[in-house]
């Protein structure tokens, strides 16, 4: 895996990933145009385990319609101000949606597939939740 990472301005930054696609990235806290990189950390762990989720409620033969998850961080008061706690709490509804599945889904997640949650996991405290939301009126199944 490859990707470069060119600077634009100011501190703002675009990244280059080996398989085509353009990411910007921003550091000012004040005029920020993009996420900051810590911010991309962060919803790469949330976008790493709602991808294992899903496939793996899917293969259950679940019917999810839908798949949040709410990330929240806590980082070190001083330089480097790396994250100290990460919690991902994953709302998932869907028709008939089995809790045990999506418990086994959310675990399976956390313990063996999310390379992100798993790699940050090795330095930071790393928890997991879910909530099984019953599915709006209307919603397609």
């Amino acid at each position: 895996m490859q990707a470069t990472v060119s600077w634009v301005n100011d501190l703002t930054f675009i990244g280059h990933s080996g398989s085509g696609h353009a990411v910007v990235f921003d550091a000012n806290r004040d005029t920020s145009a993009a996420p900051s990189p810590m911010e991309m950390l962060l919803m790469s762990a949330g976008a790493c385990s709602s991808v294992d989720v899903v496939g793996i409620l899917k293969k259950a033969r679940q019917q999810v319609i839908a798949c949040q998850v709410k990330l929240t961080a806590e980082r070190a008061e001083t330089i480097p101000k790396v994250f100290t706690k990460l919690h991902l709490h994953f709302e998932v509804s869907g028709v008939n949606l089995n809790e045990k599945q999506v418990a086994r889904a959310v675990d399976l997640s956390a313990e063996k597939y999310c390379s992100v949650s798993i790699m940050l996991a090795k330095s930071v405290e790393v928890t997991h939740s879910f909530s099984v939301i019953a599915p709006e009126q209307g919603a397609e199944s």
